[in-house]
Order: structure tokens, then C-alpha cells, then sequence
């Protein structure tokens, strides 16, 4: 059974996704900041006794990177995101910058998460589904089995990502809600990129996007 534990950090108040089969853990969207959330993201793999094995990104705003560069030094991992949100990793360190918010560059991916396959922890696998609008190259990821998806930032609690930042675009993202995730299960928990999990059901039954839109 994949256990899901999430942690929040940063400014943004973004969601650190680890999922964990058997020790072994996959780390998405790192974003501890300061040192102390660094330490405290590191202390808490260490108390799990977890090894990572895989670094993912769902999209890469700075908020749900910063951490990339620790967690790929220490763990020997490589990066891993969708092919068209390099130039949104690149710009990571301008766009902290706007914000007054230093950002190390990340280090760049060295494979490419590519819709349709599938990424495997213990007996779990993990459906990638190509979901952007928020950001040009966002994905999700789904598990039939457990019935989860981490939805990065493409859908909240009664809301949804927005498309106001460079890259977005509503209509897509509308797009991608209704043809990935509305074809999905009720009972599909979804673990958001910030704030409180929902599910599929209650989304489609109670957010005001969802509903006046499609």
C-alpha cells in the first residue's frame, strides 16, 4: 500500500508530495526554501528511514522547485518533468527575483515524463497524464490501484490553478480538467499543489469553475 505524506512549505504554502512503498519513496515537487524547511524535509526522510528513488515535478513554477538541487545532490537522483517546462525551470531564478525571492538554479532534467507512461512504486504505478493550461508542460499523476492522483496545481478544493502566469491558458486547462481528470472515479482522492486534498466527486459537483464551464 502507497502511503502519501504531505508536507507544506515555502511562501506559497505549496505541497511536497513523498509517496512510500516499502522504503522507498518518490519525492514531488520539492519546496522547502529556507534552511530550516531544507532540514526539517531532510530530517523527516531520515526519521521514515525512506530512500528516494525518483525526483518528479509536475510543473516548475519556483515554488514547487526549490528544493531540486538538494534533493538531487544528496539523493543521486535526476530530475524528471515533462519536455515543455524546461524554459519554466530555466527562468526559475528571474522569476524569484520579480518575487524578492533568491532561487538557485535547479538542475536540469535528464529524462522526460511522457504521457501515457506510467512511473512504478513497489505495485503501484502511476498513470502520467498530460494536464496543462496552468503551466505548458504540467502533468498529474494517477493511481488506479490506490485511487489517488497528485494534481500538482491544475485542480483545488473548489478551485483551480490559475492562468494568469506565463504559459497559462484557461481554455486549456479547462480542457485538461474536463477530458483527464473528470473521466476519473468520485472516490479519486486528489492531493493538490496547495491547500486541503478533495475528490474527484466533490469536484465535480461543487466547484464553481467546473460547474459554470463545463
Amino acid at each position: 500500500m502507497t502511503k502519501i505524506h504531505q508536507l507544506t512549505y515555502n511562501p506559497f504554502q505549496q505541497n511536497t508530495i513523498v509517496l512510500e512503498t516499502n522504503g522507498e519513496c518518490l519525492i514531488i515537487d520539492p519546496g522547502a526554501y529556507t534552511k530550516e524547511e531544507q532540514n526539517d524535509f531532510l530530517n523527516f526522510l531520515s526519521e521514515k528511514q525512506l530512500k528516494p528513488i525518483r525526483l518528479l515535478n509536475t510543473h516548475c513554477h519556483l515554488d514547487h522547485v526549490f528544493s531540486n538541487g538538494l534533493i538531487a545532490d544528496k539523493f543521486s537522483l535526476d530530475l524528471e518533468i515533462h519536455k515543455e517546462e524546461l524554459p519554466m525551470l530555466k527562468a526559475c531564478p528571474q522569476v524569484g527575483q520579480a518575487y524578492g525571492i533568491p532561487t538557485a538554479p535547479s538542475p536540469e532534467p535528464k529524462r522526460w515524463l511522457k504521457p501515457g507512461n506510467s512511473i512504478e512504486i513497489g505495485e503501484d504505478k502511476l498513470q502520467i497524464l498530460f494536464t496543462p493550461g496552468h503551466s505548458p508542460g504540467s502533468v498529474s499523476f494517477y493511481s488506479e490501484k490506490n485511487k489517488f492522483l497528485i494534481a500538482g496545481d491544475v485542480l483545488f478544493y473548489e478551485s483551480i490553478g490559475r492562468t494568469d502566469l506565463p504559459g497559462g491558458d484557461f481554455n486549456t486547462l479547462m480542457l485538461s480538467i474536463k477530458d483527464e481528470l473528470l473521466t476519473l472515479p468520485d472516490d479519486v482522492i486528489v492531493y493538490p499543489g496547495h491547500g486541503p486534498t478533495t475528490t474527484i466527486g466533490h469536484e465535480r459537483n461543487n466547484n464553481p469553475f467546473i460547474r459554470q464551464y463545463l
